[in-house]
């Protein structure tokens, strides 16, 4: 295989990210982290899965970025990870230096990559990625949105008890508290779930997505989730390097769509090749653009704290 994707971290999100990765078949994966043994143990363990798997993929583990060198894309998810009463934005300084960091050193080996953030809080830390990199805002995206409405799909699925497959969901804003989900643009099988729900449900299914995250650090009591994020990275993975021209919520650089300047913020794009190629405008209600806007001041709010 001639295509790249450099995963930096290989912690749970990291490794799940690569493994579905190298499972599919998208790409040859390289794993870093700065823990000696670690990467290169994952790596060699997920390569020995592919015969079984029946993916010629290349998993290599390193700590070496020079063998990241020309890939296509690079996800971090490399950074602190939450633990049981932290919110993420307790994660915010302890993780800038970190991504600062790995931003430089990807820049310098893959210029022309795209940049999947993933580490929290996400949408600061995809600005302290944007601002360090350099890149035009097409080629860094962060994942967020894919995570947060398929925690909504679960959830709208568990209580209709339908297919996950019938469900669609829009999660828009920032990921985490202050994230706006959509029950009116969010779907069963095209019927929108404002047709199949009584208030009350579609509250209680808001108010869970919302919290997903802390939910399952509660439930676990140390780490976080990494099924789901894993998998919201390898679908973003694989819309960009098959061109599919996805539409998807992603984390995005605004500059004056739904009104927001200058913040990463999550909303509905196309996503292909070229990393975000279009950014969807959907009409939202006067309290829907206020929750939005809400949420967008609250990136701010972090952004102002790191100055980037």
């Amino acid at each position: 295989m001639n295509r790249k994707v450099t995963v930096i971290g290989s912690g749970n999100v990291g490794a799940t990210a690569a493994r579905g990765i190298a499972m599919k078949e998208l790409a040859d994966v390289v794993l870093l982290d700065i823990l000696e043994g670690i990467p290169q143990g994952k790596g060699l363990d997920m390569l020995e899965a592919n015969p079984v798997e029946g993916s010629d993929a290349c998993v290599l583990g390193t700590n070496d970025y020079a063998d990241t060198a020309n890939s296509d894309i690079v996800v971090i998810t490399a950074g602190l990870a939450r633990k049981p009463g932290m919110s993420r934005d307790d994660l915010l300084l302890k993780n800038k230096n970190i991504i600062k960091d790995v931003t430089e050193n990807v820049v310098k080996h893959s210029p022309n990559c795209i940049l999947i953030p993933v580490t929290n809080p996400l949408d600061a830390m995809c600005q302290v990625v944007y601002r360090v990199s350099g890149f035009p805002r097409e080629r860094v995206v962060g994942m967020a949105g894919i995570l947060d409405s398929a925690r909504m799909r679960a959830f709208i699925a568990m209580e209709l008890g339908v297919s996950v497959e019938n469900t669609h969901a829009f999660v828009l804003g920032g990921h985490g508290d202050t994230m706006v989900p959509l029950p009116r643009y969010s779907t069963v099988a095209g019927i929108p779930i404002t047709e199949l729900m009584d208030t009350a449900t579609i509250e209680a299914v808001v108010k869970r997505t919302a919290g997903g995250g802390g939910e399952i650090v509660k439930l676990l009591g140390s780490g976080s989730a990494y099924y789901a994020p894993g998998s919201a990275v390898v679908e973003m993975v694989e819309a960009i390097l098959k061109d599919k021209k996805k539409i998807l919520p992603c984390a995005t650089f605004l500059q004056g769509e739904y009104g927001i300047e200058g913040l990463f913020v999550g909303v509905p794009v196309k996503l292909g090749a070229r990393g975000v190629e279009e950014i969807i405008q959907i009409e939202l209600t006067a309290d829907e653009q206020a929750a939005l806007q809400k949420s967008a001041d609250a990136v701010k709010e972090l952004v102002d704290i790191i100055k980037v």
